[in-house]
């Protein structure tokens, strides 16, 4: 076969995907927001991708057909929020997550949770681990902790409660008997203290998101006090793993991230939310951080998708989010990251494979057995 045989091929087959993609989304390529290459597209779906970190509470033929498209496979994240009507309890958003993952077999899997605010009751340890159970009999494949838990829920004494409050301990302890995994996400970045970036990030989520401004709150723990909580529980329940939502909330301080990763064993830690604050960082640094680490990060977005939510524009939101990750840790590319000059961290392969697979598949056993 000559080589203008095997280019009419591979022109033939290029037209095919393109077809694919019309079908799937309903637009000709130039009207939708710009997505993976082609030759991109093979390298990321190879890897069998998945997202650890997100929040999907409703679906479409044209959101599964984005999944199908990337081969992507998502870890959907219950929490309970008291400040907004759908999150502040458990009972319509364990349905509606439940009725995604099952209407996406092979692309998604639940991580549970259970409610905080309860824990007043007498009976909340026993309550919360039955709830947690019966999701996992039903095929959840880890539990969530929430920022509440450390940044508002006080006790009867009018105390913070933070994630080494004893009435969690049976909840611990449960969840490792389980071979499950716990999913933290405690504290915020530095600014919910009025600490600025060491890196010049500004976020004005504060200014919209004022209950978790922890200045204004009398009596409120310190970021270390919280993260300190978290190494207490790492240290009494080694046999349960632990990924740290966020960098362990240590996203500007990787310096400090790193001795809590040799320390505990049990500890590893997720990328949601937090890339965009890595591009602000000196590359070689952040790309020596990735290779020390290989084994201990787990891929993650953040993204979201919620009843009340446009869905026509998610497939394509949620892709453009996935090709600009890629293109930050995959190559070394110099480009604009959501507004801010970057250079990719051109990761090896082997490395990728881990961050985007391989570490999910060993933090959060049974995982496997659900991706296609």
């Amino acid at each position: 076969m000559n080589g203008r045989q095997l280019l009419a091929i591979g022109m033939g087959v290029l037209g095919i995907a393109a077809a694919l993609v019309l079908a799937r989304h309903g637009k000709p390529a130039h009207d939708r927001t710009p997505t993976l290459s082609d030759r991109t597209l093979v390298e990321f779906t190879a890897l069998e991708p998945i997202d650890a970190h997100t929040h999907v509470f409703r679906g479409s033929p044209a959101f599964t057909g984005m999944l199908d498209h990337l081969h992507m496979h998502v870890l959907d994240i219950l929490y309970v929020d008291d400040s907004d009507s759908y999150l502040k309890s458990m009972e319509q958003q364990r349905k509606d997550a439940f009725s995604f993952v099952e209407s996406n077999s092979g692309h998604a899997q639940l991580c549970t949770t259970f409610d905080p605010f309860l824990l007043k009751d007498p009976n909340f340890s026993k309550n919360a681990i039955s709830g947690i159970n019966n999701d996992f009999a039903h095929g959840a494949v880890a539990a969530k902790i929430w920022k509440n838990v450390g940044m508002e829920i006080m006790d009867a004494s009018g105390k913070y409660v933070t994630p080494e409050e004893p009435r969690f301990e049976d909840i611990y302890r449960d969840i490792a008997a389980h071979n499950k995994t716990l999913i933290l996400h405690v504290a915020d970045p530095d600014e919910a203290w009025g600490i600025p970036s060491p890196w010049g990030f500004i976020s004005k989520y504060y200014d919209a998101n004022p209950q978790w401004n922890m200045t204004t709150k009398r009596g409120a723990p310190s970021k270390k006090d919280i993260l300190e909580a978290t190494d207490r529980v790492l240290v009494r329940h080694p046999d349960l793993r632990v990924i740290g939502a966020r960098f362990g909330s240590l996203e500007d301080h990787l310096d400090e991230l790193s001795p809590r990763l040799d320390r505990y064993p049990n500890f590893a830690v997720d990328t949601a939310a937090r890339v965009r604050r890595m591009v602000y960082q000196p590359r070689d640094q952040v790309r020596a951080f990735f290779l020390k680490y290989q084994d201990r990060i787990i891929y993650g977005t953040d993204l979201h998708l919620f009843p009340a939510a446009d869905e026509s524009s998610a497939p394509s939101t949620w892709e453009n989010q996935y090709s600009l990750d890629w293109r930050y840790f995959a190559t070394d590319d110099t480009f604009a990251y959501q507004g801010h000059q970057a250079q990719g961290l051109k990761l090896p392969p082997e490395v990728l494979k881990k961050l985007y697979h391989d570490n999910a598949i060993r933090w959060i056993p049974g995982l496997e057995n659900h991706l296609h």
